[in-house]
C-alpha cells in the first residue's frame, strides 16, 4: 500500500523549510541514510494519529532578482502538480500577499487537487488585522501558523490529512507494479516505448491516478505488469540543481507505489552521485532493484568491459548488493527482453515467504554443524524461527 504525497509550496522565506524541519524534529520518522549514500534530505514519512504520508520539501530556490521569481514559483508549482495528492500552499502572514501568491494560487487551482493554505509567522494568539486578505486568493479558509514557534501545527496536519482523497494510498490490482527510476536523461522512456512495443499488448494508457506520472498496464507471457514511467523530466537553463532535486521527488512517489524499482544507470556516465541518491530511497523503502545499464551499445568493449562494470556497482552501491544488474540499450533493443524477466525474477523472490517448518528444519540443522555459543555454562538454546514479513 502506498502513502499519500504532500509537497510544500510558497515564494521563497515564508518557512516551507522551517516547517519541514519542525516536523521532522517532532512527529516524524525520517528514513535514516544508508553507509554511501549521499542525498538532501527533502522529503520524510510523516505519521499524524492513524494516518501515514510522505511530506515533500520544495523550497530552497532563492532567485537572484524579482524579475525571475514568478518563473521559479511557477516551477515549483509545476513539481508540486506532478508529485502530490495534497498541496500545502505556504504565505507568509506577516508580508501579506504578494504577487507572486496570486500566480501561484491561481496554477495550484487548475490542478484539480486539494490545496491547503497555510499562513506562517503568526506568532501570537490574535490574529492581525489584515489575516483576512488571504481570504483573497480563493483557496479556502487560511490556517495560521507559526513554524518557527510550533504553533498550531496540528489544526493543519488536521486538515492535511481530512484533504486525502478517497482511496489514496491504495492499489487494488495484483499486477506487478514497475517503476521506472533513475536521473534525467538516462532514457528511461526509450526503455519504456521499447517494452511496450512489437509482441507486447497495452492494455490501455491510464493518465493520471494519484501522481500524475503515467501508468500503462501491459501483459507479457501471460503475466501481468503494469509501469510507472517517472520520465518527461525537461532540463532548463539555470535551474539545472532544482531539476536534479526533481528527479528525486518523481522517483520518491513512484518507489512508494511499486513492487521492483528498475534503476537506470548511463553506461558513458557511470554511476553518479544522483543515481545513488535515487538507489538509496528504493533500497530503504525495501523494493525490489533490477539494475539496468543503459546505451551499452555506446561504449567501446572488451572482454573485461562487463566485469568491470560489475564491479564499479559492487563498489558504488554497497549497500544493495543483493540487486541483479542488466546492459541493454534501449535503443537497438540489445537484451530489452531481459529486463521484465529480471524484474518478475525479483518480485518473486521479494514475495516469498518460507514455511516455518522449514526454517526450523534448517535451524536444526545448523546447529547440528555448529553448536550456539555458551555463557556461564548454560547453551544458548534456539527454540523456533519464522519469517514476520
Amino acid at each position: 500500500m502506498s502513502k499519500p504525497v504532500v509537497a510544500i509550496v510558497g515564494r521563497p522565506n515564508v518557512g516551507k523549510s522551517t516547517l519541514f524541519n519542525a516536523l521532522a524534529g517532532e512527529k516524524i520518522s525520517i528514513v535514516k541514510d544508508t553507509p554511501g549514500v549521499t542525498r538532501d534530505r527533502i522529503y520524510a514519512d510523516v505519521t499524524w494519529l492513524d494516518k501515514t504520508f510522505t511530506m515533500i520539501d520544495t523550497g530552497g530556490i532563492e532567485p537572484d532578482s524579482s524579475d525571475i521569481i514568478l518563473s521559479q514559483m511557477r516551477h515549483q508549482a509545476e513539481m508540486a502538480m506532478d508529485t502530490s495528492d495534497v498541496i500545502l500552499f505556504m504565505v507568509d502572514g506577516k508580508e501579506g500577499i504578494t504577487a507572486a501568491d496570486r500566480e501561484v494560487a491561481s496554477m495550484l487551482m487548475k490542478t484539480g487537487k486539494k490545496i491547503v493554505l497555510a499562513v506562517n509567522k503568526i506568532d501570537k494568539a490574535e490574529l492581525p488585522d489584515d489575516f483576512y486578505d488571504f481570504y483573497e486568493l480563493g483557496i479556502g479558509e487560511p490556517i495560521p501558523i507559526s513554524a518557527a514557534n510550533m504553533l498550531n501545527l496540528g489544526d493543519l496536519l488536521d486538515e492535511i490529512v481530512d484533504s486525502f482523497p478517497e482511496g489514496a494510498g491504495t492499489e487494488e490490482d495484483d499486477s506487478i507494479k514497475i517503476a521506472m527510476i533513475g536521473k534525467p536523461n538516462v532514457g528511461k522512456s526509450s526503455l519504456v516505448n521499447r517494452l511496450l512495443g512489437e509482441d507486447r499488448v497495452i492494455v490501455s494508457p491510464i493518465a493520471g491516478t494519484t501522481r500524475d506520472s503515467i501508468d500503462t498496464p501491459f501483459e507479457k507471457d501471460g503475466e501481468q505488469y503494469l509501469l510507472i514511467d517517472t520520465a518527461g523530466i525537461r532540463r532548463k537553463s539555470k535551474v539545472n540543481e532544482d531539476i536534479e532535486k526533481f528527479s528525486v521527488l518523481r522517483a520518491v512517489a513512484a518507489i512508494e507505489r511499486c513492487d521492483v524499482c528498475l534503476l537506470m544507470i548511463d553506461a558513458q556516465e557511470g554511476i553518479t552521485e544522483q543515481d545513488k541518491k535515487i538507489a538509496g530511497i528504493a533500497h530503504e523503502a525495501g523494493k525490489g532493484i533490477v539494475v539496468v545499464v543503459n546505451k551499452w551499445d555506446l561504449l567501446e568493449k572488451d572482454n573485461h568491459t562487463m566485469n568491470d562494470f560489475k564491479k564499479e556497482i559492487a563498489r558504488e552501491l554497497t549497500f544493495m548488493s543483493y540487486a541483479p544488474s542488466v546492459f541493454i540499450s534501449a535503443l537497438t533493443g540489445q537484451r530489452v527482453d531481459n529486463v521484465i524477466a529480471m524484474a518478475k525474477y525479483v518480485a518473486e523472490n521479494r514475495a516469498m515467504r518460507i514455511p516455518t517448518g522449514q526454517l526450523n528444519s534448517l535451524i536444526t540443522d545448523a546447529t547440528m554443524m555448529k553448536q550456539p555459543p555458551s555463557d556461564k555454562g548454560k547453551r544458548l538454546k534456539i527454540y523456533y524461527v519464522t519469517q514476520v514479513g
